[in-house]
């Protein structure tokens, strides 16, 4: 009878045995903990998965994960927010999926590992200018370019690296929601966007048989996620963690870049 780490090799994507099932379930406890709020999370997230099955294999490889935390998401703030506030961003963003999946098309997995690498770098340089300069940027968010911008942006950005969270939290942002209607907003855009993005990854052949039984291996770690987000949010200042995990991102982020 195979062992643990031989069934893995055998049925899921999971090639290393326990070391490496510890990373992925450490990167799908990432996704939860993102949508439970932790949004720094999120982007550790993309760069640990893509470490560990390839940069374009972890695109499709995590939106199964990310649907599955998506609609747990939605039903906790089914109350919050409406679908109309998703509306303006979701043309353009459908439109930016359009575009990132004609990409992956065309790049290998090592172009693709450094497109992901300075996409998160690109991101965690947006945070800090908008921390900076919140004021001054949330004054330009008037103009409808603004909206079809972070749309297409969002959407490209999530098609190629599942990395749309920094994008929509400037576009919300600008909306200056309460905290209720934010996450409303957040996961309904997120749940729409991620299932719309399915045929095309599966069509690139992102998603199949395996990578499904690789999901089912890590969803546990997904709703670890969101459960310890919860606990996290009310333990732990947000401030200071995001600025750990930001620091950790970085140094991740590099290290796709060097190979």
């Amino acid at each position: 009878m195979p062992d643990l780490s031989q069934w893995l090799a055998q049925q899921t994507l999971i090639q290393g045995g326990l070391p490496v099932l510890a990373v992925a379930l450490f990167g799908a406890l990432c996704v939860g903990t993102a949508k439970a709020g932790l949004s720094a999370t999120a982007t550790l997230n993309v760069v640990l998965m893509a470490r560990v099955f390839g940069a374009k294999t972890s695109v499709g490889l995590v939106l199964p994960l990310l649907i599955a935390a998506d609609m747990m998401g939605f039903w906790i703030n089914r109350h919050g927010g409406s679908w109309r506030r998703v509306l303006p961003m979701a043309p353009p963003a459908m439109l930016g999926v359009i575009v990132g999946a004609q990409l992956l098309a065309v790049i290998d997995n090592g172009v693709a590992r450094v497109v992901i690498g300075w996409i998160i770098i690109g991101l965690l340089a947006f945070k800090l200018l908008l921390d900076a300069r919140r004021e001054a940027l949330i004054s330009l968010t008037e103009h409808r370019a603004f909206t079809w911008a972070m749309g297409f942006t969002a959407g490209t950005t999530t098609m190629l690296a599942n990395a749309a969270g920094p994008v929509m939290a400037v576009y919300l942002l600008a909306q200056r929601l309460p905290k209720k209607e934010y996450l409303g907003v957040w996961s309904r855009f997120f749940l729409f966007i991620n299932l719309f993005k399915v045929p095309f990854s599966a069509n690139l052949g992102l998603i199949s048989p395996t990578s499904l039984a690789t999901n089912a291996v890590l969803l546990p770690g997904v709703v670890a996620g969101i459960l310890l987000g919860w606990w996290l949010l009310t333990h732990i200042p947000q401030a200071a963690f995001e600025w750990l995990l930001f620091a950790m991102t970085f140094v991740a982020a590099l290290s796709l870049l060097v190979g």
